[in-house]
């Protein structure tokens, strides 16, 4: 019990908890949670470095994409969920405004205070000229609007259900207190039906033993995103593969990973409510959740491709210092490489209403993959 926080202490000396309750806990927490306690996260100093973190490059190539999108739809609405440190909101708006194409508002659903605060400072030192068009939620709209959801690494933060296929039964990851007072994890008859019902209908094949992970949040995160969209398009860009991939025989000890101080490991038992704890997107799933909610999938494909079809290397040609380039060129690297981001983050567009081509997807769609 040592160094653990009391609440999630006592709710264990209840008894075993579902892998799922203890990766919500862990993460979100009102009192100890990750992503609401006022830790470093984000860039060299937190735990890890997202997109919009690396270069405003991310953000003025969204800009390029999100244009053919706004000139389409009247009084379109950007909405983002988690902004983290609130950089891709003030790089995409300032892009915007640029190039004449402002959204009539911009709005962030975001569950952590803290995170929130950042988010308002960094608008009011960079952008304070447009912050009044910014408008922060603490639940989902209660109305439905017309333009363009933004979910940049949202679905990987969502906790999952960890499970082992073992001897041609499904078992469930529990976390518990062992005799010592410490921490563990063990696998048990899995007695919840929907998951039960998942893993049978969807992955009957496994081959045994197989540990992965599974995101039954993602049908409801998916319908509510359908219902408050009138008409438009959720761009949804994640780390993760299509189902044959993400449950590959290969892939037999899951996705999980852990980062703490730019250190990624597997234990998601330790430095609790200190550590990211995430898991890859399965995209059929994301997908089969979408036709289910009535949103058509649009397109996907991997960052480097929506990037650069989107016209990334043309944002050079406004940057003139060379110390500037270099940077910007380094940047594209990181975002575009396949040994870096750009094959293992994928873009995924889920529109309705709105029956088009993206150019983002132009280069290289994927969707057959799915």
């Amino acid at each position: 019990m040592k160094n653990l926080p009391a609440s999630l202490v006592a709710r264990l000396n209840q008894g075993e908890m579902p892998f799922v309750e203890f990766m919500q806990q862990a993460l979100y927490a009102a009192d100890f949670g990750y992503y609401s306690k006022g830790l470093a996260k984000f860039g060299a100093a937190g735990d890890f470095v997202t997109a919009p973190e690396i270069s405003p490059l991310f953000a003025q190539t969204l800009a390029l994409q999100c244009e053919e999108i706004l000139i389409e739809i009247p009084n379109a609405q950007l909405f983002e969920f988690g902004a983290g440190s609130g950089r891709l909101c003030v790089d995409l708006l300032r892009q915007l405004e640029k190039m004449n194409r402002l959204p009539c508002c911009y709005r962030i659903l975001e569950v952590s205070g803290d995170l929130r605060q950042r988010q308002q400072a960094l608008v009011q030192q960079e952008i304070p000229h447009l912050a009044a068009c910014i408008e922060w939620l603490d639940n989902w709209p209660e109305t439905s609007f017309n333009g363009i959801i933004v979910a940049n690494e949202v679905l990987d933060a969502m906790p999952i259900h960890r499970f082992l296929r073992q001897n041609d039964s499904f078992y469930e990851s529990m976390v518990l207190f062992n005799e010592q007072g410490d921490l563990v994890e063990q696998f048990k008859p899995c007695q919840n039906v929907r998951l039960l019902d998942y893993l049978t209908k969807e992955l009957p094949s496994l081959e045994s033993p197989y540990l992965s992970e599974v995101n039954l949040f993602i049908e409801g995160w998916i319908k509510q995103c359908a219902d408050m969209l009138e008409t438009g398009v959720i761009f949804l860009i994640d780390y993760g593969f299509p189902r044959h991939e993400y449950y590959h025989p290969d892939r037999k000890q899951g996705t999980l990973m852990c980062h703490y101080h730019h250190q990624a490991h597997t234990n998601p038992l330790v430095y609790v409510g200190e550590q990211d704890i995430t898991a890859h997107v399965d995209f059929t799933h994301v997908a089969e959740a979408a036709d289910a909610a009535g949103l058509m999938v649009s397109g996907y494909t991997s960052q480097a491709a929506f990037l650069l079809a989107n016209g990334l290397l043309s944002l050079l040609e406004n940057i003139t210092d060379e110390r500037e380039l270099f940077k910007a060129r380094q940047a594209i690297k990181q975002l575009t490489h396949p040994s870096e981001m750009g094959e293992l983050f994928k873009v995924m567009a889920l529109s309705k209403n709105l029956d088009r081509d993206f150019q983002g997807f132009q280069l290289h769609d994927k969707r057959a993959t799915l």
